[in-house]
Formats: structure tokens, C-alpha cells, sequence
């Protein structure tokens, strides 16, 4: 925990979703108890899910139902709420027929945190395809949470590697990010990281370096005016009420040390140009993040990895690191509230 938290008079409660369940999320779950996490964790999964992966993993572990009230399970026990799956789960082969689990396990911790009962949640992969195989519109974890929170707008951020990386645009087609960010959507997107990097990491005063869109951010406009026409006056408009921001930067040589050494988050215009460099720096132990949540939601920064799934190979590294992010950003929100 940074310097500036203070320390907090019990363990946040923090609720962990076990993600698809073909996947290898409920393994990832397991590893847990042996894990050192500054939290109480309740697992919303499915028990005999549960019970059935720790078998074949041959992990001695005891489960313990969740009760909110009677304090956190045994030392070495994994505290759990069950959701019941849909069908039956057979590691590493996905089935349709139990999207509505995996939402359902979503529905509960955004339920739980939006009412209280839960200080964050924190989720392990989901396998979008086949949720949309049952016929439920879905673009991943940001979007579905956003919605069920009534946010129009939030941001996903990924740290890891000494970085932190924001979105403008997240699970878009390339053809179309140009068109989504716009003067209004960026100033948005801006207000909401500085917010959170404020009031849930404790920085003073964050500071920020905004990619450019277009190579050589647009090469004054020979290469696009996207740069020039909306990302340089956003820019200018925070600069002018105190924000400490800077660029547009071509992205090519935004992501050197000498230029990073001072800057707390970069933004990047869309996914795949910020992404790559982020999980190159660490792949397995970062974190996914949802800023502009009215609740701290963390996640792990891979997939579902089906072809892992029960052979005792995933590691739990990105949601360990996920669980303590979540409960530092509540240990800085509690300050901030007490101060």
C-alpha cells in the first residue's frame, strides 16, 4: 500500500467473479487462499464447479459458504457465494448455455457493490464469443458494467510494468475510432482519469500524456487533422483550468522511458495502440481497471485461456495483482472520504 493510505480498521470486503467457467477462471479462483492479499474475498461461482476443478487440479482446499455478517472464512479456506451454472461445465469447452451464468456472477458483485454490501469487485476472464453465441449483445466487462452502473461514459485502464495506460476508445473497429472521439468525448474521458488517479490512487496531481491519433500525430496535418482539429484542443482547454497534460505525442516514440519518467498515465486513442506496449511491459501480473465507476472494479489482464484450463499451468499472478490494486484504490478512497 502507498504511504499516503491510511490503513483500514478491517479487510475490505471484495467480491471476486469466477468468469467462464470452461476457462480458467475457477483455477485461478483456487490459487487465492495461498496468495498474500490485503482484503476479505468472497468467490461468486459455482460450487460444484469449484469442488470438481480443485479435484482434478489433486488442490486440497475447503470451501466455506459466504454469510456477510459472520466474519471471513477459516485461514486457508476459500469464502464462497454460489451462482449456480447453467449446464455442465467440462474445462477448456464452452457451452453456450451458460453465458447467463457468467452474467449472472456479474449482475451479483455489481449488485453487491453498488449497494454496499461489497467495497470492489474484482472479475477473471470472460470468453465474449460465446455469450454473443447465445444470442446476448455483449463487448466485454466495461461496457456491461457501465450500463448496469447507469454510466454513459467510463474508461479502461491497464497498469502494470511501472505504467498506466487509458483508453479513449476501447472494443472498437479500427475504421470507426476516428469518428468516436470527438472534442466532447475526449474532455470526458480526461475529467474521468484525472477524477480517479485523484480520489482512488492518491496523486496530488496527476500527470497525464495523450497520444496522438494519426501516425506522427497527423504530421501537422498532412496525416489527418484528428490531432490538430480535436486532441490538441481538448488539450489545451484542461491545460487552461490547471490539468497537468501534455501532447498530442506521435505514439511511436511516446512510450520511451526518458519521455515516461514523468508522467503518471498515458492515454491512447484506441486498443491496439496503447495495449501492446502495456502487456509487453507485464503480461501475467497487470491489472485491468474501470475508471468512472460509481465502485472499484479491477480485472486481469488476459483471457480465458481454455486450452489451460484444469492442467494445473494457469497462473494466478494478474488476479492477485488485481484483488491488491482493488484494495489499495480503497484504502485511497477511504483516506480521501476521512480527510
Amino acid at each position: 500500500m502507498d504511504e499516503g493510505a491510511k490503513p483500514l480498521t478491517a479487510p475490505p470486503l471484495i467480491a471476486v467473479t469466477s468468469g467462464e467457467p470452461a476457462g480458467i477462471g475457477p483455477d485461478i479462483c483456487l490459487a487465492l487462499p495461498g496468495a498474500s492479499v490485503q482484503a476479505r474475498l468472497v468467490i461468486l461461482a459455482d460450487k460444484g464447479v469449484l469442488v470438481a476443478r480443485a479435484a482434478q487440479l489433486g488442490c486440497r482446499i475447503a470451501l466455506s459458504d459466504f454469510n456477510h455478517d459472520s466474519g471471513a472464512a477459516p485461514s486457508g479456506a476459500l469464502e464462497v457465494l454460489h451462482v449456480p451454472a447453467s449446464a455442465a461445465v467440462r474445462p477448456g469447452h464452452l457451452d453456450a448455455a451458460n453465458a447467463r451464468h457468467v452474467l449472472a456472477l456479474l449482475d451479483r458483485a455489481a449488485h453487491g457493490c453498488l449497494s454496499g454490501e461489497f467495497a470492489a469487485m474484482v472479475t477473471a476472464p470472460v470468453q465474449k464469443s460465446v455469450i454473443n453465441d447465445a444470442g446476448i449483445a455483449f463487448s466485454g466487462h466495461t461496457e456491461y458494467l457501465a450500463a448496469k452502473a447507469g454510466r454513459d461514459r467510463v474508461v479502461m485502464m491497464l497498469a502494470g510494468g511501472g505504467l498506466r495506460v487509458a483508453l479513449a476508445t476501447t472494443h472498437l473497429a479500427l475504421a470507426d475510432v476516428p469518428a468516436a472521439i470527438t472534442r466532447e468525448s475526449l474532455e470526458q474521458t480526461l475529467r474521468i482519469i484525472v477524477h480517479d488517479l485523484l480520489t482512488r490512487f492518491g496523486l496530488d496531481a496527476p500527470r497525464i500524456a495523450v497520444a496522438g491519433l494519426n501516425p506522427h500525430a497527423g504530421e501537422h496535418g498532412y496525416l489527418g487533422r484528428e490531432d490538430e482539429d480535436v486532441i490538441a484542443p481538448v488539450i489545451a482547454r484542461l491545460r487552461a483550468e490547471g490539468v497537468d497534460l501534455s501532447g498530442p505525442w506521435p505514439a511511436d516514440t511516446l512510450f520511451v522511458p526518458s519521455r515516461l519518467k514523468n508522467v503518471d498515465c498515458v492515454l491512447a486513442m484506441y486498443h491496439d495502440q496503447g495495449l501492446p506496449v502495456l502487456k509487453y511491459a507485464s503480461f501475467g501480473g497487470g491489472v485491468n481497471i474501470t475508471l468512472g465507476l460509481p465502485f472499484i472494479r479491477t480485472s486481469v489482464d488476459h483471457g480465458t485461456a481454455l486450452d489451460l484450463a484444469g492442467t494445473g499451468e494457469a497462473d494466478s499472478g494478474s488476479l492477485i495483482a488485481a484483488v491488491n490494486t482493488a484494495a489499495e484504490m480503497i484504502a485511497h478512497q477511504a483516506s480521501g472520504k476521512a480527510s
